[in-house]
């Protein structure tokens, strides 16, 4: 299912800009990234190739194995928003989260 809605990103792209992406010829990549802790979704050429965009008219060559970065998925931890918002002047004023702390949401103010 992720790799047919990450593939879907070069459908859009082919729909919307007119351009000519070979959707088969990219393979879906998954990475998780420790130290930013986050998870890249990525689009790897099979094979060298050259896509034209052409509302925006760009020939774009990939490389066979050349990946194209489609989305980033971040995970968060209360400390590391709290530091965030410290740093634009802002502190929490409630946090919620789920019984097992998976997802939370947090409410901030001027600090």
């Amino acid at each position: 299912m992720t790799a047919e809605f990450n593939r879907n990103v070069l459908l859009v792209v082919n729909r919307e800009l007119d351009a000519d992406f070979r959707v088969e010829e990219f393979e879906h990549v998954a990475l998780w990234d420790a130290e930013h802790e986050w998870i890249e979704m990525r689009l790897r050429a099979a094979r060298e190739q050259t896509v034209t965009i052409g509302d925006l008219g760009l020939a774009v060559r990939f490389a066979a194995g050349e990946e194209l970065r489609t989305e980033i998925s971040a995970k968060f931890r209360r400390a590391g928003i709290e530091a965030e918002l410290a740093a634009a002047g802002l502190r929490t004023r409630a946090f919620w989260t789920d019984p097992a702390g998976d997802f939370g949401l947090l409410l901030a103010e001027p600090g």
